[in-house]
């Protein structure tokens, strides 16, 4: 079969292009936006990559299109898919009817550390010699490519509440009908399709109703918001993590989340020891390993896993270190992913290290201004915060103009790099946050730096 995918360089669908390639069909892909790692990981599976939405990229005899989220009516090539009468679906509909029927689907859910968590289940249940299949939204290292079929039943799932396509308006997890569900955490985010925090709630509540009562749900213990999303009904056995108690606890050996004992019903099963920081990382391991134990993966076999695990493209990755200064790429953009991601930094890296914030402000949510009264507590950690400025005026400057410590605005990445540069000094530690390529600025910026 020939298809061609609209918006193909986005997360989930680059994933979905490798799994349709692996399946046997022959597949193309155009997209706007075309930045590493994907549009890396699409060349390396021989997937031609077609930019802009020409409707001449889509191929007189394809035989069906699979549509991203991020196409609107008016997009020239969806225009000519529907006045041409191609058949077009959703890229979780094509998931749900063309791999993940009859597959055990272990799905994770949540505001923060889906792709983290997913990559961590993933590589558990690998290392206990179960090849499963999995879709990530990110490229783990462990593996080298965000997706593949693997083998019968176990297939793992990055679950997101975004919505589907711009003709189904459901949830992406709606489609999948999974066996277990991590449910990570729950907060306000993507305020432009969702109004406000209840009717996230709402779409988490429809997820638990699709997971069958020989399932598992494997929740955060301290969630208020998930709470309230299980006392709307569940049907489920319900399991809970997280650093302080529930079902599965740790017990921090280093401060930093570098090393820590489980605890399963308080009785110790293993001692992870990794190259992960943060205590919302241990959390994540946490949610992982409840979850491959519903899959029957002993704890101590997990947890014996995790100590060869390697983090995921663009999460708190070092992109390189010049002239004794380490710059990392990360994709945090929501307050809280900013906040434990720099106090994990902190905890490694000790007080008297200068620690360096560049953020992009991408995201709909963030550019709203929905979070803007938590920006300035989430960036506590950082010595300096130097932001780019965005198109529309949300108030931005304002909260800046509230930081103790020193901060910046530029409208442009080279001006940015030019000016940062000359400020940097041995020993700093520079944290790229941003959720798009951000203009190549981790070369710019370790160029500038090597020049001197």
């Amino acid at each position: 079969m020939r298809l061609h995918i609209l918006g193909i360089c986005g997360t989930f669908m680059s994933g979905l292009a490798v799994l349709a390639k692996q399946c046997g069909h022959e597949v193309t892909g155009s997209d706007m936006n075309v930045y590493p790692p994907m549009s890396t990981q699409l060349r390396e599976q021989g997937i031609e990559l077609r930019e802009g939405y020409d409707p001449s990229h889509i191929d007189a005899r394809v035989d069906a299109v699979i549509v991203g989220n991020v196409i609107k009516r008016g997009n020239p090539a969806i225009e000519h898919v529907l006045s041409q009468g191609i058949p077009y679906f959703s890229g979780p509909a094509w998931l749900a009817e063309n791999i993940l029927q009859k597959r055990w689907v272990l799905a994770v859910s949540g505001t923060h550390g889906k792709t983290t968590t997913t990559s961590l289940l993933t590589w558990i249940l690998e290392q206990a010699g179960l090849s499963p299949g999995f879709l990530i939204g990110g490229v783990p290292e462990n593996f080298g490519v965000s997706a593949r079929l693997g083998k019968d039943p176990y297939f793992v799932i990055e679950a997101d509440e975004y919505d589907s396509a711009f003709f189904d308006k459901r949830p992406k997890f709606i489609h999948y009908r999974p066996k277990t569900v991590i449910l990570n955490n729950l907060e306000y985010d993507h305020a432009d399709i969702f109004p406000d925090l209840a009717t996230i709630k709402q779409q988490f509540q429809y997820l638990v109703r699709t997971i069958p009562g020989n399932g598992r749900i494997v929740r955060h213990a301290q969630d208020a918001n998930l709470t309230e999303v299980l006392g709307m009904g569940c049907w489920t056995p319900v399991t809970t993590f997280s650093e302080s108690g529930g079902d599965w606890q740790a017990d921090l050996i280093e401060q930093d989340g570098s090393a820590f004992t489980v605890l399963h019903h308080q009785v110790p099963v293993g001692e992870v020891r990794w190259s992960l920081l943060g205590k919302h990382n241990v959390e994540n391991a946490l949610a992982a390993i409840a979850a491959a134990h519903h899959a029957q993966v002993a704890p101590a076999l997990a947890v014996q896993a995790l100590s060869t695990f390697k983090n995921v493209k663009r999460r708190l990755e070092v992109k390189g270190k010049v002239n004794e200064i380490v710059v990392y790429d990360d994709f945090a953009h929501h307050p809280t992913a900013i906040a434990t991601t720099l106090a994990g930094l902190r905890a490694r890296i000790g007080k008297k290290a200068r620690m360096v914030a560049v953020v992009e402000f991408g995201s709909y949510t963030m550019r709203s201004g929905v979070h803007k009264d938590h920006i300035q507590a989430a960036f506590s950690d950082a010595d300096m915060v130097i932001c780019k400025n965005t198109e529309t005026d949300w108030g931005l400057k304002a909260t800046l103009a509230q930081f103790t410590q020193p901060t910046a605005l530029y409208d442009d990445v080279d001006t940015l790099v030019s000016q940062l540069a000359p400020q940097l000094r041995a020993g700093d530690h520079v944290i790229i946050m941003s959720n798009s390529g951000f203009g190549g600025i981790h070369k710019k910026l370790l160029d500038a730096i090597e020049r001197g």
